[in-house]
């Protein structure tokens, strides 16, 4: 072998070399970045799933992709979409607080006066099962069938209630927006007054 063709042998072993050494150097920090990336996405994603669940999917999918890079031994890449995660997982903690103080004022508005109005059903179904005569928009069957359905809406917001305690908004808001149309046709069957919606301060 020339002296020639030895140095040139020699310089691309030392390049393989540099290039290998840069390569590795990233995947300690890329290894690094995806753990902490994981970790912080893990400490919210049961809330996130389950009330913001396109932007917590986002933010999955990215260390989904950070992940296949490493394993395919793109550590820069995978240091790179790493880093820019737990910024992602602040924004979405942001969305999480912003849609529960968005589902609070929808349950607060759909269950304002609720239980009032059940009461007042109530106290009407009362007064008619002890009078003798009916109004004549009212039969037995009619009054039979009101109590039953005054029975399953008081009964389903009881669940509600539960269900929102629970932490279950979005379900509470569901079941509390059954029981307050139920609540309406049993008072329009009654003949009562629907109630006004509460003025907003």
């Amino acid at each position: 072998m020339t002296l020639k063709k030895y140095m040139l042998l020699i310089f691309f072993v030392v390049i393989s070399l540099y290039l290998v050494a840069c390569v590795s150097a990233n995947k300690e920090p890329a290894a690094a970045a995806i753990k902490a990336a994981e970790d912080a996405f893990n400490a919210v994603k049961g809330e996130a799933m389950k009330y913001v669940p396109d932007k917590a999917n986002s933010v999955e999918d990215a260390i989904i992709i950070a992940k296949a890079s490493f394993d395919k031994g793109n550590f820069d890449a995978a240091l790179e979409t790493a880093k820019a995660i737990p910024e992602k997982v602040k924004v979405l903690t942001t969305a999480i607080e912003a849609k529960k103080v968005e589902l609070t004022r929808s349950w607060e508005e759909i269950s304002g006066g609720m239980p009032e109005m059940l009461d007042a059903i109530k106290d009407r179904l009362d007064i008619l099962s002890a009078s003798k005569k009916l109004p004549k928009t009212l039969d037995k069957a009619k009054l039979e069938g009101a109590k039953a359905d005054y029975e399953a809406a008081a009964k389903m917001w009881v669940d509600a209630k539960s269900t929102f305690s629970e932490g279950n908004m979005t379900d509470a808001i569901a079941k509390a927006k059954t029981v307050k149309e139920k609540a309406m046709e049993v008072m329009n069957n009654l003949g009562m007054q629907a109630p006004e919606a509460p003025t907003k301060g």
